[in-house]
């Protein structure tokens, strides 16, 4: 976190192991030029699936209103001037990220436990689901993103 508003910190992890002649320590300065190089690789895998949700969506990046950022990660620059990127706008800063998480699973936790009732959760596939058939070829039943449970028929010749 502290890199994502300073350029350097210090990492000092003391008795971090030890061996024969005594406990180890670790105290390294990181830059974030140095974070984001590290991370950079995961940053780009997530530009295909945001680019996949908004072909999914049928929308186009000029369709969003608003886009928030979940997650300890999305406090880094480089995760914030990536998705202006891809989105083609700002990011908000209206939500805090960390506490969205946590509200979104206490909403989640109260709708499972009957607590909240004026809430509809739909979970869905994130992958189509079906079977091999002949030739190797993959018959899709239920296609990704639709919710469930649900349920389709289909015979097959064996």
């Amino acid at each position: 976190i502290e890199l994502s508003s300073s350029l350097q910190t210090d990492v000092n992890l003391p008795y971090l192991t030890m061996d024969t002649s005594g406990p180890k320590h670790m105290n390294l300065k990181l830059s974030r030029s140095k974070l984001e190089s590290l991370v950079g690789d995961l940053i780009k895998k997530t530009i295909a699936p945001c680019q996949k949700a908004l072909k999914d969506a049928d929308i186009a990046k000029s369709d969003i209103g608003e886009v928030l950022l979940v997650g300890g990660m999305t406090r880094m620059p480089k995760v914030q001037s990536t998705v202006q990127e891809i989105f083609g706008r700002q990011p908000s800063k209206a939500v805090n990220p960390d506490e969205a998480v946590a509200v979104g699973a206490a909403v989640q936790g109260g709708v499972l436990a009957g607590d909240v009732t004026d809430v509809l959760l739909l979970d869905v596939t994130p992958l189509s689901l079906g079977i091999e058939t002949l030739g190797g070829v993959f018959t899709r039943l239920i296609g990704r993103n639709t919710t469930i449970p649900t349920k389709k028929s289909q015979v097959f010749s064996t």
